[in-house]
Parts: structure tokens; C-alpha cells; sequence
């Protein structure tokens, strides 16, 4: 009878330690499988310590102004498509960006693991959103490099994020002191009505054609309701997930056409919802 019972268990031990190493954490397929695309941009931007990350990437004034931005990356972590964004936006706004390094010190996803292969491979990718790119986890470092710029006399904090920063972005707006006061959502992933519920600062929300349509509706409903609304913005974009970010390849006319789009988009969004003068 033991012998049976040890036999039973020895088959059933791998099946349960399968399962715990697939648990789903981000369950949008477009995000764990497109890979990121070579960039021969040069970032115009330069590094610094700040607020308890040893390296931050920071595009724009070399003091910040009256007001700046948080960029939170996508999974790849620094990418010169997401860098030239933030240059792009420094430069029409005329204000600092800072894009902290979240995944220091155990690094973004390696680029040669991407995409997944094997089931491990998989399970180590959910692993990854569920610890290091856990957006819940790395929402107060968010707040944190929002709380040190007001010290440093900034007034108004916008920020935005791509991916699972795109969440981040999201949560970072719904704290109940949030020192944010915009955020966008840029081909966000785990997306979740749910999310925006506390919401209390406007929302640009910038989907791509591999996000859940039915949670964009749910959340649009939702902000439709809130005094933000008029501030608020959205444009499902006709693009993969990514176009905006590491999975931005510039030399396709389509993807070009939708980067530019959106980075015009976020100008107008952060100039109106952070009352900004748009550079000309």
C-alpha cells in the first residue's frame, strides 16, 4: 500500500511543481512573444543617481523646471526607441524625463531569451512579471522619484509607462496620495478596469491592437464618470504591442507612422492635462 502511495506521489510531484511555475501573471500573448528590434539611435540624454536608483536615464534640462516627467520602461528596460521617446518628449515640452532604472539591481529580460522557447522558459517569464516586474511592487518606487522631485521644487509630476509600466503608470495615479498628476498608458499590459477605479488624475490610455478591447471600454466607461474626464484621453491604435517602445522598428513606414503619432499624442495630453506651453 505504501509503495503504491510513494509511486502515486512521485508521479504527481513534477505535475504540481509544473503548475506552480506556471502561474500567469501576464497573459497578454502579443507581450511575451514579440521581440524587441535594433535601434541605431543615439539617446541624447545623459545618467545620474536619483532617488534610490543608482542609474536613471534623464532626457531634457539638466535642472529640472516647474514640471517633469517619470518614465517607467518596458520589460527590455533601456532601449534607444523608448529613450528617443523620452527625448522627443523633453524636447517638445520642454521638460525633464526621468526613466529610473525599476529592474536594477537583477536587470530587465534578457534579449537572447526572448521569446520564450521552452515551457521553463515560459514559467521564468511569468516569474519575472510576478517578482522583479511586478507592477504593484514597483509602484512606490515610482512615487518615490515623484516625492524627491517636488523636494527639489518641482511642482507638477506627470508620468508614463509602457508594457507592465503602463500598469505601473496606472496603480502609481490611483494611490490615495499620489504626487503624480497625469499619467498615460502606453500598449499596456495586464490591463484591468479594476485599475482605475481609485483613479484620481487624468488618464491618456494609448492601446494597441493586442489589448483586451472590453477592459479599454470598461475603463473608459468608468473615467467617463470621474471629474478627470474632460483631461482624460484615448486612441486605440491599428499596431502591435510594443510599436511605441523596444519593439519599435523605425525603418517600417507603418510603425514609424503610429511611433510619431503617439509621441505627438502624448505632447498634447501632458500640455493640456499638466498645462504645459508646447514648444513650437
Amino acid at each position: 500500500m505504501f509503495t503504491r502511495l510513494r509511486a502515486i506521489a512521485h508521479h504527481l510531484y513534477p505535475t504540481v511543481r509544473a503548475a506552480r511555475m506556471s502561474t500567469v501573471h501576464n497573459s497578454n500573448a502579443a507581450c511575451c512573444s514579440i521581440p524587441p528590434v535594433k535601434s541605431d539611435y543615439t539617446p541624447k540624454g545623459s545618467y545620474k543617481s536619483y532617488a534610490g536608483f543608482s542609474k536613471v536615464y534623464v532626457a531634457g534640462p539638466e535642472k529640472p523646471g516647474k514640471v517633469a516627467l517619470v518614465c517607467v520602461y518596458d520589460i527590455f528596460g533601456f532601449k534607444p526607441q523608448t529613450q528617443q521617446g523620452a527625448d522627443i518628449l523633453a524636447q517638445n515640452l520642454n521638460v525633464q524625463i526621468l526613466m529610473p532604472d525599476f529592474f536594477e539591481p537583477e536587470g530587465p529580460w534578457p534579449v537572447d531569451k526572448f521569446p520564450p522557447q521552452t515551457d521553463e522558459e515560459k514559467a521564468k517569464l511569468q516569474e519575472f512579471f510576478g517578482g522583479t516586474a511586478n507592477p504593484q511592487k514597483n509602484v512606490e518606487k515610482a512615487l518615490n522619484v515623484a516625492k524627491a522631485l517636488k523636494e527639489e521644487g518641482v511642482t507638477t509630476v506627470g508620468i508614463y509607462g509602457y508594457c507592465w509600466g503602463g500598469k505601473v503608470t496606472i496603480l502609481a495615479g490611483s494611490s490615495a496620495t499620489t504626487p503624480f498628476s497625469a499619467a498615460a498608458s502606453v500598449h499596456p499590459a495586464m490591463l484591468n478596469h479594476g485599475d482605475v477605479t481609485d483613479l484620481v488624475i487624468p488618464l491618456g490610455l494609448y492601446p494597441s491592437q493586442d489589448e483586451p478591447v472590453d477592459e479599454s471600454k470598461q475603463i473608459l466607461e468608468i473615467i467617463s464618470k470621474k471629474p478627470i474626464a474632460d483631461k482624460s484621453d484615448y486612441k486605440l491604435y491599428d499596431s502591435f504591442h510594443g510599436f511605441a517602445a523596444a519593439r519599435a522598428n523605425l525603418d517600417d513606414p507603418e510603425n514609424k507612422k503610429h511611433y510619431e503619432d503617439l509621441y505627438c499624442r502624448l505632447v498634447t495630453f501632458f500640455s493640456k492635462a499638466l498645462d504645459i506651453q508646447v514648444n513650437q
